[in-house]
């Protein structure tokens, strides 16, 4: 998990997340994840889905698009940063939005400017049209979608990069340093997606 994932998670999408509801999150970076802490909310029901086994996920999964899972059964269906390793995106986000409650949410946070890493592929980056397409693709009305990068604020010039914080601590400082002085500081870019399933 990258911190310009964890901005925009609170920015735009923490206030979807009301009590009592159930959500399943695709491809957690850990159990709890990192956005289930963000919550803060223990009468939220949280549940998991990963390819990878494990006994702290709910569901561990071998078919990437079709989940064990009842039709409508999550108010919310949340993923970030998983959408670049699903090869066939545009099946798995009708996937997403089968699972999902009838007048609830599909989240997706996913990078646009981060290295190419494999886990186990590396496919995609969207912008927000193409996440429009998809959610419309998969009957899903999409509320909001940006591109958007809130890391490391108040330098004059940015390049669209890796979040400064996965560098070496030297790289950083000067980096840092430079900026200053409108040297282009480099920092992470990401979509995210919220729509609703009507």
């Amino acid at each position: 998990m990258h911190l310009n994932s964890e901005l925009l998670f609170l920015k735009y999408a923490k206030e979807y997340f009301k009590p009592h509801m159930i959500i399943i999150e695709i491809g957690p970076d850990k159990v709890p994840s990192t956005y289930n802490n963000l919550i803060e909310d223990t009468t939220i029901s949280w549940d998991t889905l990963d390819i990878y086994q494990s006994n702290k996920i709910t569901y561990c999964v071998t078919e990437e698009y079709v989940y064990p899972i009842n039709d409508n059964c999550y108010d919310i269906v949340l993923s970030g940063n998983v959408m670049e390793h699903v090869k066939k995106i545009w099946i798995w986000i009708k996937e997403l939005a089968r699972i999902c409650k009838k007048y609830g949410y599909v989240i997706i946070i996913n990078p646009v400017s981060w290295i190419y890493h494999e886990a186990p592929i590396d496919c995609w980056r969207a912008y927000p049209e193409g996440m429009k397409a998809l959610y419309e693709e998969a009957g899903l009305e999409v509320v909001m979608s940006v591109w958007e990068s809130l890391e490391i604020p108040n330098y004059r010039r940015y390049i669209p990069g890796i979040s400064l914080q996965h560098h070496g601590r030297n790289y950083r400082i000067i980096s840092m340093l430079l900026g200053k002085f409108g040297w282009p500081v480099e920092r992470s870019y990401d979509t995210i997606t919220i729509g609703r399933k009507v």
